[in-house]
């Protein structure tokens, strides 16, 4: 009887280890976090094939600060968002401003970039006002806020919209003359043509919508702890304000 009560105690000791292992293992399960692939200066391929920008480098940071491990997606920003409803991405970092309307399907972090929008036209282009966009086609990037606002204005100044996946497809077709103008975030319009883009900026800064980082609603709420703990420290510490300087020169 008693090596009988030895036996059992042995494989509930053993069932307990194994329990537990198991528990371990869901913890240290890297969170697989979705992002775009070309937002620069916040996500851009380099010249080594490696993906870069401030949301990356945020990331990474955040990740480091709060000891959670990571496997990053570049999908495309639509593709991003589908993946995050879908359950194959557990987050999404992509410049993805803050609207109401994706608060319906989305947790956000508390806010780490404040954007706006802007038109940008070809270099040489005699394009001066809006006015001057009658009749004409104006390129904007599928599900973004400078696509909202460019639908905003579509009817009051008459011009046509064509759609986009990709900034540089956008982009293209402004400089070959395809479109007249197109629409974008400020802070990547402004990092593109520094680089040489060819364009330049139609009118201010339109102000818009600040950057979150997403989860499915209602789910992943460790997750998001984790990112606003993180922010909040890398921006007392003085590492959010590096990661800026580092893709946008201070004017």
């Amino acid at each position: 009887m008693k090596k009988c009560t030895k036996i059992l105690s042995v494989m509930f000791v053993l069932s307990l280890c194994v329990m537990s292992l198991a528990g371990c293992g869901k913890k240290s399960e890297k969170y697989k976090i979705a992002t775009d692939t070309t937002f620069a200066p916040f996500e851009f391929e380099d010249e080594n094939g490696e993906y870069v920008g401030i949301d990356l480098d945020l990331l990474a940071a955040i990740a480091e600060d709060q000891g959670f491990e990571y496997e990053l997606q570049p999908l495309g920003f639509d593709a991003a968002c589908a993946a995050l409803e879908s359950g194959q991405a557990d987050g999404v970092i992509a410049g993805m401003s803050i609207k109401e309307e994706r608060k319906e399907k989305y947790d956000f972090s508390d806010p780490y970039y404040d954007s706006g929008v802007v038109m940008g036209v070809k270099a040489d282009s005699n394009i001066n006002t809006y006015e001057d966009l009658e009749g004409a086609v104006v390129a904007v990037k599928m599900g973004t806020e400078g696509a909202a606002y460019a639908e905003s204005l579509a009817d009051t100044y008459h011009f046509e919209l064509k759609y986009f996946d990709e900034s540089p497809m956008m982009y293209q077709e402004v400089l070959t003359g395809n479109a007249a103008a197109c629409c974008e975030d400020y802070p990547v319009m402004g990092y593109n043509i520094a680089n040489g883009n060819g364009l330049k900026m139609l009118g201010d800064m339109q102000v818009g919508s600040s950057y979150g980082f997403a989860v499915r609603k209602g789910e992943d709420a460790e997750l998001l702890e984790m990112f606003n703990k993180g922010l909040a420290n890398i921006q007392a510490n003085g590492t959010y304000q590096e990661i800026l300087d580092k893709y946008i020169a201070a004017e």
